[in-house]
């Protein structure tokens, strides 16, 4: 069995901060419909609006030069009777900040041998530009009242980059190694997400760097392979 302690190290810290970000979920939910400005059609022309979220209702106020504190839009989120005509449709632009993982990956058939899907342990940090679109429609409940419900329809596009651990064998070398253990890589590529509001899932196609001197005989160094990715929001 071939080892390096480095490897170990390098691999701890990153679990430390990809399962460490676990911590976020219960301020993770920021891609959600929150306080803060939006777009929103309003006299047949999109604006700027600040939207006030409560726990029982939303208070939407025109933004000129300030925001303006009579807010002009009330809506309720509980069971109501109210006259609002729905849906409304808010809009949110913005960078994306995410800890990603790939739990699956698919790798190519090269120089013969059969194609991989495979799932090994890996984190990346992702940026990319997201737009979210929040429409709030009325529901009905078997009881007929009627109350409104927010619905979140976002995506993005972006880089991401991460270390990883990938498992090197004498398949993978084309029976030049005789070792087998798990080498240290290093990650990159793009991303596409489908967003909700805490967690992110797309599509992904990446490189890996394996990190030590058999890179050069590993045939899968610098290949691209694709995969599913998803994330958690840190922004």
């Amino acid at each position: 069995m071939k080892t390096n302690h480095k490897y170990f190290i390098f691999t701890a810290i990153a679990g430390i901060v990809f399962f460490g970000s676990c911590s976020t979920f219960d301020k993770a939910s920021v891609h959600g419909f929150n306080s803060g400005y939006y777009k929103m059609n309003l006299e047949k022309k999109e604006r700027t609006v600040y939207v006030h979220v409560k726990e029982e209702e939303i208070e939407v106020y025109k933004t000129e030069k300030n925001v303006d504190d009579n807010g002009f839009v009330y809506i309720p989120v509980i069971l109501s009777d109210s006259l609002l005509k729905t849906p409304l449709q808010f809009k949110k632009q913005g960078l994306d900040i995410d800890i990603t993982g790939v739990p699956l990956k698919f790798r190519a058939s090269v120089y013969g041998l059969p194609s991989q899907l495979i799932s090994e342990f890996n984190a990346a940090l992702y940026a990319g530009w997201r737009h979210d679109n929040y429409k709030i429609v009325r529901k009905t409940d078997p009881l007929g009242n009627r109350f409104d419900k927010i619905i979140n329809r976002g995506y993005d596009i972006g880089f991401f980059a991460g270390p990883g651990i990938t498992q090197i064998s004498s398949f993978s070398t084309q029976n030049i190694g005789v070792n087998e253990y798990s080498g240290m890589i290093m990650q990159a590529g793009i991303a596409g997400f489908l967003e909700t509001d805490l967690a992110s899932f797309g599509i992904a196609v990446g490189y890996d760097y394996l990190l030590n001197r058999d890179r050069n005989i590993w045939i899968y160094h610098n290949k691209p392979w694709f995969g599913l990715i998803v994330g958690i929001a840190l922004n």
